[in-house]
């Protein structure tokens, strides 16, 4: 399994969009968190299972609609898992997945451009 970083321990303290430059070791850990996120695979599972109904899915649930095997699928569900994009829980022999809304608000925290304050115009 990818060395991935969880997204709790990735996260620089500041926005690499925030005019302050990264530290080497920052860039690297976000980087990993941000390796697991981009793969059209689990882009489509992280979808999948937020619009599951109950917010979760099972490796079951998730196969049919990607089109992929049980252990492929089982693979990804894994690398999110160790980004910290997902929760695992499980029940007798099945998994369940859902996400973990505060590590994708980070992402999208970190990649959003801090807003510059409105000036007054002279008149």
């Amino acid at each position: 399994m990818e060395d991935v970083p969880t997204a709790k321990t990735a996260m620089p303290p500041a926005s690499p969009l925030a005019g302050e430059p990264m530290k080497p070791a920052d860039a690297q850990r976000l980087a990993g968190v941000l390796k697991a996120f981009a793969d059209p695979a689990r882009l489509r599972l992280l979808s999948l299972i937020q619009s599951a109904a109950q917010g979760e899915a099972s490796v079951s649930d998730l196969t049919a609609p990607l089109g992929l095997s049980q252990p492929t699928v089982s693979h990804h569900l894994r690398i999110l898992t160790a980004a910290g994009l997902l929760e695992r829980e499980q029940r007798g022999v099945w998994a369940y997945y859902r996400l973990v809304p505060s590590a994708i608000a980070a992402i999208a925290d970190l990649l959003t451009p801090p807003r510059k304050k409105a000036t007054k115009k002279a008149r």
